[in-house]
């Protein structure tokens, strides 16, 4: 049931691929709670995706964007609010991909130049989101910024390799940026820090299913879906939540808080039974 919680609000989603991707979740939320937003993909997801299936769905206009090109995202920001009427209420920042995670390089054997872009594109942009947003005045009072992470940034999974770096930089950059844009005009910037999810990004990754099993076997309320974390994204988008910012928020069903359950334990144990 939708609660009107972005009623007259107007926002930027980008990252939105296919109907898996949490910002197609999201997009979708908050054309239900009454929100206008701009749809924005690098040119190349554009053409692998269906963001246009979304676009036609929400009434979205889409904006190509190459995130970590500070030009293109000028150009984001004042065509969204030529597009939307005005100023920007919120912004998300879906945006990730690791070459070396792609074609399979090891941690310890990282190809640096693939190791730059994966900082470039899955970090340092939301730096220039949100540089280009601050110059241009973009955002309107108490406006809301959020990007979404994973605890890799602070503990250690081994199949994440160097998307876990980026995410620490991404994370580090919500408290900077966050503190000056609130300073600013009192804008907030979090980061959301969801379950394992099957995106399409997700399932990508070397031993995806083992580990959404474990983490679903370990979490005590069980691994947050991704139209849980959309309805999370909401509140923080809405009004409600004026006064959190700078904040990394465990969106996991307990996961980050766990430290072993008794599924796990059990699992653990079958073994030495038979």
């Amino acid at each position: 049931m939708p609660y009107g919680l972005l009623n007259g609000k107007r926002g930027i989603i980008s990252g939105a691929l296919n109907d898996q991707s949490i910002a197609w979740k999201i997009a979708l939320k908050a054309k239900e709670e009454g929100a206008t937003f701009t749809l924005t993909n690098a040119p190349i997801a554009m053409r692998m995706g269906a963001i246009r299936d979304l676009a036609e769905q929400t009434g979205a206009e889409i904006i190509p964007a190459d995130a970590t090109s500070t030009e293109d995202l000028d150009k984001l920001f004042t065509q969204s609010q030529e597009v939307l009427g005005g100023k920007v209420d919120f912004v998300l920042h879906s945006i990730g991909m690791s070459p070396n995670i792609r074609k399979g390089k090891a941690y310890t054997d990282l190809n640096y130049e693939w190791l730059k872009q994966t900082i470039d594109i899955s970090a340092v942009s939301f730096h220039k989101m949100m540089q280009s947003a601050y110059k241009l005045d973009a955002i309107s009072e108490w406006g809301s910024v959020v990007a979404l992470t994973y605890m890799a940034a602070q503990r250690t999974f081994p199949f994440y390799t160097d998307m876990a770096d980026a995410k620490a930089l991404l994370e580090s950059i919500a408290r900077s940026f966050g503190y000056r844009y609130g300073r600013y005009r009192h804008v907030r910037v979090n980061t959301v820090s969801q379950s394992p999810t099957p995106t399409t990004a997700g399932s990508g990754i070397g031993g995806f299913d083992r580990f959404f099993d474990f983490a679903d076997k370990t979490a005590p309320l069980g691994n947050a879906t991704a139209d849980q974390c959309a309805d999370y994204c909401i509140t923080l988008f809405s009004d409600l939540t004026r006064m959190v910012t700078m904040q990394n928020l465990f969106h996991d069903g307990g996961f980050s808080m766990t430290g072993i359950s008794e599924e796990v334990m059990e699992l653990i144990n079958r073994p030495n039974q038979d």
